[in-house]
């Protein structure tokens, strides 16, 4: 498998539909394990005022034949900045494009949202059940408290 992002000057795409994502083979083909990516500082749009929308994003997956290129999930991710949509559109899309193209054996993603009219929206979604002794940590992203 080639990636035509790593390692090369490559432009923020313009949309996450034209974003393309990068697999290789995984190196560990036959072992379980849990790879995990934190996007702290993820932007979209509100899709009704086009208010930005930040959110810290966790994607958990046990790869099966390729893991997903990070370079090219960076960009891919940064491709919603001027992206329109609503928390759940956006936090499950990200899922199902991921397994639906890396076809993981398991694949989960926590969307936490930050408030925005004074009500934090989380999000999540997965694959299925994860197998069977398959080690997974906590996501780690705390509730949202506010300042308090």
């Amino acid at each position: 498998m080639e990636t035509t992002q790593l390692g090369k000057a490559s432009a923020l795409p313009a949309s996450p539909a034209e974003a393309r994502l990068d697999y290789v083979a995984n190196p560990r083909l036959g072992s379980l394990y849990a790879v995990r990516f934190a996007a702290p500082e993820f932007t979209s749009l509100c899709p009704v005022t086009g208010q930005p929308d930040f959110a810290h994003l966790v994607i958990d997956y046990a790869p099966a034949a390729t893991i997903v290129e990070s370079k090219s999930l960076k960009l891919f991710l940064g491709a919603f900045r001027n992206h329109r949509a609503f928390h759940e559109d956006v936090t499950v899309g990200i899922g199902q494009r991921l397994a639906a193209e890396m076809k993981p054996l398991w694949l989960r993603i926590g969307g936490y949202w930050y408030p925005r009219g004074g009500m934090p929206i989380d999000v999540f979604w997965q694959s299925g059940l994860p197998p069977e002794g398959l080690w997974l940590p906590d996501q780690g992203v705390a509730p949202y408290r506010g300042r308090g």
